[in-house]
């Protein structure tokens, strides 16, 4: 079994927790998880951290339409050892293999997000290939190097400097770019080592000799993703139509009474806040519902509410029918939903989204999976990234 090793630990000196700081559009780490995913001599993805924080940021990969790309990955434990400013990649790597079952691995440094699955692909077929016992990730450099001597004088160290060659004559020199590296579990054990034996390199795109480690290193490589085309696809349409389900999103889902048999119902003053900015917006909105109580009436009317649509079985005809009333597209739409009469609802609109304890049904195809449980701020939350994005 192939196994992706990537250690991320939230310590960074440098940029703080810059494993899970945006970049072209995603969180750091997403890049070489989704490499790892998309490889097809990889069989399981191993992101180890100390971090709770990055443990919920990748965990949060597996949700809404994204859920199959990154079902091969696993978060796990780093200690706080490995995870320390003095220990090696090399300690975290073998603190791994004397836990998991694997036969080969493959180390991938979260901080190369030029990484692309085809890279990892011809890594592992080189890895394959009769005798090479260890594979690493290179760039070539065309660049003249010097050097001082003994005396404090120059001297270059790869050329001629009186027969200086053309760039297209210059075979340059091989450098690691930190990207990946290939080796067998018995011989990580072995050697106690990313890379021995005999070691073959893979040549990668010459953007990929830069790592990020300093802020400056940021800016570059974030223009090299959007060069070579590795930028996250625009997550959220324009909105024009906000709707929400009532019981499991405004609400905690609960049934509550009180000794007269009145219904009791807890909602969020934070989503309040959300529908307001949505008005200031011009943004229609509304609750679509199998309800028809009187709570959710005097609800959607403090709300100020364009929209109550009550006792709905089918919860996309009505959607479509409202969208036809107000002229506006499905695909300029934000439907939050939390059970499985929504499933088609969140499928079909151009934003579905549902509450972090929705029916696993309806996370596995929402856009967006909030943080927070129903009744606990969801509206809020999907208004913010709606302001973002």
């Amino acid at each position: 079994m192939n196994v992706a090793f990537i250690p991320v630990r939230g310590g960074s000196k440098s940029i703080p927790l810059k494993n899970i700081k945006p970049i072209s559009g995603k969180p750091l780490v997403y890049w070489t998880v989704k490499a790892a995913c998309s490889c097809k001599y990889i069989d399981k993805v191993y992101v180890a951290t100390d971090s709770d924080k990055i443990r919920e940021t990748v965990e949060s990969f597996g949700n809404g339409v994204e859920a199959e790309l990154f079902s091969k990955a696993t978060v796990i434990e780093r200690s706080a050892e490995s995870a320390s400013d003095t220990a090696s990649t090399e300690f975290a790597m073998l603190e791994f293999a004397s836990n998991y079952k694997f036969d080969n691995i493959v180390l991938i440094q979260a901080t190369s997000p030029l990484l692309v699955s085809n890279d990892l692909d011809r890594g592992f077929e080189v890895f394959n290939e009769e005798g090479t016992d260890s594979v690493l990730s290179v760039v070539r450099q065309k660049r003249f190097h010097w050097d001082n001597d003994e005396n404090g004088y120059a001297y270059p160290t790869n050329y001629d400097a009186f027969n200086r060659p053309r760039r297209q004559e210059f075979d340059g020199y091989l450098v690691e770019n930190g990207a990946f590296y290939i080796s067998s579990k018995a011989d990580l054990i072995k050697s106690q080592n990313r890379v021995s034996g005999n070691i073959k390199a893979v040549e990668m795109n010459e953007d990929t000799f830069f790592e990020i480690d300093e802020p400056s290193d940021w800016v570059i490589i974030e223009a090299l993703m959007k060069k070579n085309g590795i930028v996250a696809p625009k997550q959220i349409p324009e909105i024009k139509m906000f709707l929400t389900d009532c019981d499991g999103c405004l609400t905690d889902g609960g049934m509550y009474y009180s000794e007269s048999g009145d219904e009791l119902k807890k909602f969020n003053t934070r989503d309040g806040m959300g529908f307001a900015l949505l008005r200031q917006k011009g943004i229609i909105t509304g609750i679509v519902t199998s309800e028809s109580v009187d709570l959710n009436r005097r609800r959607a009317k403090k709300l100020k509410l364009n929209i109550l649509e009550v006792g709905c079985k089918d919860k996309l005809s009505a959607i479509k029918s409202i969208c036809d009333d107000w002229r506006i597209a499905l695909e300029n739409v934000c439907y939050i939903g939390d059970d499985i009469n929504d499933i088609e609802a969140v499928k079909a609109v151009g934003y579905g989204c549902c509450p972090a304890d929705a029916m696993p049904e309806v996370k596995k195809v929402a856009r967006y999976v909030t943080k927070a449980n129903g009744g606990e701020g969801v509206i809020r939350e999907i208004v913010e990234q709606i302001m973002e994005g």
